[in-house]
């Protein structure tokens, strides 16, 4: 079974830009909902003060990371005039390609940080949202 990835970004939201950011943030995960059916989770978040947008996405493998970079490429440009992304942090075993793409997103959106932290131990008892089940019991 292929690896999950968990992927974080951070970004500082630009003075005066917080109402365009929560319009583009429902704008972008309805556009996600509805073309990536694969991403087992995907959300935004804004820390108290609403000056910190962060994002929180769960892939099931690096193929749907892939697929979600090239469909939400013009989605995630439209953010440029919104934020400042400061780091994008990738937990798990993203391909080469993936990479190459987070880093571009990130010079784009502000010259952030791209960080992969490799997986030492652990388990996942996720649900496979097309299943409905976990992956942790036996399969028939």
């Amino acid at each position: 079974m292929a690896e999950p990835l968990f992927y974080v970004d951070r970004s500082e939201i630009l003075d005066g830009r917080i109402e365009q950011a929560r319009d583009g943030m429902l704008d972008l995960a309805a556009f996600v909902a509805e073309r990536e059916p694969q991403l087992m989770a995907y959300h935004f978040y804004l820390d108290e003060s609403a000056s910190t947008m962060s994002v929180v996405a769960v892939h099931p493998d690096s193929a749907s990371m892939e697929r979600h970079l090239e469909l939400g490429g013009p989605k995630f440009r439209a953010f440029g005039s919104l934020i400042r992304m400061r780091s994008i942090d990738v937990y798990g075993q993203p391909s080469p390609s993936v990479v190459d793409r987070l880093r571009q997103k990130a010079e784009y959106l502000g010259g952030a940080s791209v960080t992969v932290h490799t997986h030492q131990a652990g388990f996942s008892r996720l649900i496979d949202a097309r299943s409905d089940r976990r992956d942790d019991l036996p399969h028939d």
